[in-house]
């Protein structure tokens, strides 16, 4: 990593507040080159705190753009940090149409030239396209990594149909202890406890509203660019990384968007900004390559960035199993358009006698983690205990022949036959090595009644014998000779999917089930990429904690009971100290039970504490949640509760508790 001092422009930063057409005010924080000429503005627009949560990361990337002459401009949502309003549900319409205020106001400010781009990962990548397909006129490019344009199948709600209750549960619990902390008196003044008690007041459990639209309705469609990518005005770059769920993105962009107004890269990584160094790697100058995006569309230079492939993607190398990777081998590829004439779908047709698949219950322990951030215990172990839950279907990679290398999503068709109305089928492609060990490659699954589409719930018609056709998850990977490709077939996949009632499999005819992988020919690519760099990190502390960390994850069984719990610690940042005095604490603890034979045993429980800690002004908040999801064969059972201390007297406490019928979940 270079970090960079010397940029073409010294910098300057402010911190203000974006009136907004109502009145409410958003606290924003600009960095501007030290320039009497206009400049375009970049905006970082999202709800996690600029003057604490993302501040570390803000510090990397907004003065390094101010540096190259552009304003770059970081707003807190409406209701978050020092934003004034309430919170409002993710990337809402009101959410969007502030974010159209707030580009806009920026356009018209006499520093700026009259023209907009927008960047952010994960939330801020969202809205980011969200607001892009409103089309507001000075939004001319937009920068988004890690994103969802779908709310409904690829945005940590539900997958194939299916809820997710890995993210479903840890985000929505999540999101409640983020939207009960408190505007911070440093930069709000006295008004600050007023403030937080009246969101406090107006805070509702994102969990009810998600559970109750478990289909693809309009609920999902809103936002959803997926539903109209036509609508999107400005350019697009669209960044994603293989151990990134939302990858499917930057494919569907690629594949939708006129050719002369996108480009795609997804890398090896995980859900970070590519420049950050963490794993899995290799890093590249991230910020290098989005400036000469900025400079095309913003500036009308020459770039040069619109003469690059209209993909490039990172295709990895044959790897062992491993919770986590530095850098992982492999190479980049581009390819000229998507569809790729590069890539061929190769059908495989599965072999053998009708199988029986009932797996158990706890099958999928060995997922990882949904949203891999780069920590110690992420990725996927090795996935023989699952493969032995699952039937699995083995593709020799012939010893004196090249390597098999797919781009792409791989398709499966499944012949099956159940006898209950409802279920659920997970496919996992796999990398077998001689040896036997078991690397995940990628996965996708499907809720059985969403056959016909993710708009309806469709039972299963009983003992009849039906095929269903889904996709898996995108990827880039390269099996080598001597290795076999397997096809890992599972009626379970907890805790990612939430067991269905009546789970009890179905099963699978090899006859008429296939696997068509998208075979990409090898060529020979001559893409790079600069090194790192960053401006000068914000100087943050992180005292060393006093106790041992606990396991990021443990897998506890109760042999006895044939219980299985998870625990998990998403290490989400434990103490912070900011140079401007803040002490700032995060504790979370996740924790995922279900018995081995009985899907309504299933139930997943968070645990947060938030402290906001100021020693020179006597301020010191803290807030704890905790939020449980279970089920009976008719409804999910949530429980929510909030306490929020300000010193020692407890200023809000409420639980919520709510039956949400079980309607396709």
């Amino acid at each position: 990593m270079r970090i960079r001092t010397d940029f073409p422009y010294e910098t300057t930063r402010v911190d203000g507040r974006i009136p907004l057409p109502d009145g409410t005010l958003l606290y924003v924080r600009i960095w501007r080159p030290v320039t009497d000429e206009p400049v375009p503005a970049l905006l970082e627009y999202l709800p996690h705190r600029l003057t604490d949560g993302t501040a570390p990361r803000d510090w990397q990337r907004h003065p390094w753009y101010a540096g190259h002459g552009y304003a770059s401009v970081r707003v807190d949502v409406r209701g978050h940090g020092n934003s004034e309003g309430l919170p409002g549900d993710v990337c809402d319409a009101r959410e969007l149409a502030d974010g159209v205020a707030v580009v806009e106001w920026l356009a018209a400010q006499p520093w700026c030239d009259g023209k907009v781009g927008m960047f952010g990962i994960s939330w801020g990548g969202s809205n980011s396209l969200r607001i892009a397909a409103l089309a507001p006129e000075p939004l001319k490019a937009v920068v988004t990594v890690c994103a969802s344009d779908d709310r409904y199948d690829n945005d940590g709600h539900y997958l194939g149909g299916s809820v997710l209750a890995v993210d479903m549960h840890a985000w929505a619990a999540t999101l409640l202890a983020f939207t009960a902390r408190p505007p911070d008196p440093a930069y709000v003044g006295d008004r600050w406890r007023d403030l937080w008690l009246t969101r406090l007041e107006a805070m509702e459990p994102y969990v009810h509203t998600w559970l109750a639209h478990q289909t693809r309705d309009d609920y999902w469609k809103q936002g959803s660019v997926r539903e109209d990518h036509g609508a999107i005005g400005a350019a697009v770059l669209a960044v994603g990384g293989w151990h990134d769920p939302y990858r499917d993105t930057v494919l569907r962009l690629v594949e939708h968007l006129p050719a002369d107004r996108v480009r795609g890269l997804i890398g090896p990584w995980s859900h970070q900004y590519p420049d950050r160094g963490l794993p899995p790697g290799p890093a590249i100058g991230f910020l290098q390559e989005t400036l000469r995006w900025w400079d095309h569309w913003l500036k009308g230079q020459d770039s040069g960035v619109m003469d690059e492939p209209l993909l490039r993607s990172w295709i990895s190398e044959s790897h062992r199993p491993a919770t986590v990777y530095e850098e992982l081998p492999g190479r980049w590829v581009g390819d000229p358009a998507w569809p790729s004439p590069h890539v061929t779908p190769v059908p495989y047709a599965l072999g053998g006698a009708p199988v029986r698949v009932d797996s158990p219950q706890h099958t999928g322990l060995d997922a990882g983690r949904f949203v891999p951030f780069g920590d110690d215990g992420d990725l996927p172990p090795d996935q023989r205990a699952e493969d032995a839950h699952s039937a699995a279907f083995d593709f020799p990679v012939p010893d004196d022949g090249p390597p098999l290398e797919i781009l792409g999503r791989p398709e499966v068709t499944l012949r099956l036959r159940m006898d209950v109305p409802f279920g659920q089928a997970v496919a996992r492609l796999c990398d077998v090595a001689p040896d036997g060990s078991s690397t995940l490659v990628t996965r996708g699954a499907l809720n059985l009644s969403a056959r016909e589409g993710r708009d309806r719930a469709d039972a299963w018609p009983l003992g009849a014998t039906q095929d269903v056709t889904f996709l898996l998850n995108a990827i880039g990977y390269s099996f080598p000779p001597g290795h076999r490709v397997r096809l890992a077939v599972s009626s379970a996949y907890w805790p990612w999917i939430w067991p269905q009632a009546d789970s009890v499999g179905f099963t699978l005819a090899p006859e008429g089930s296939s696997l068509a992988l998208p075979v990409r020919e090898r060529t020979a690519d001559a893409i790079a990429f600069e090194e790192p760099e960053q401006s000068a990190p914000l100087g943050v502390a992180s005292p060393e904690p006093l106790d041992e960390p606990r396991p990021e994850r443990l897998v506890v069984r109760d042999v006895a009971k044939g219980e299985w719990r998870l625990e998990v610690d998403p290490r989400h940042g434990g103490t912070r100290v900011h140079r401007d005095g803040l002490e700032f604490t995060e504790d979370a603890r996740e924790t995922y039970t279900i018995d081995e034979s009985d899907p309504l045993s299933a139930r997943t429980r968070s645990d947060w504490t938030i402290r906001l800690h100021r020693p020179d002004m006597a301020w010191d908040v803290t807030i704890t949640t905790r939020s449980e999801i279970a089920c009976d064969a008719a409804d999910f059972l949530t429980s929510d509760e909030v306490i929020c201390r300000d010193g020692g007297e407890v200023v809000f406490h409420r639980t919520w508790e709510k039956r949400i019928p079980r309607t396709a979940g």
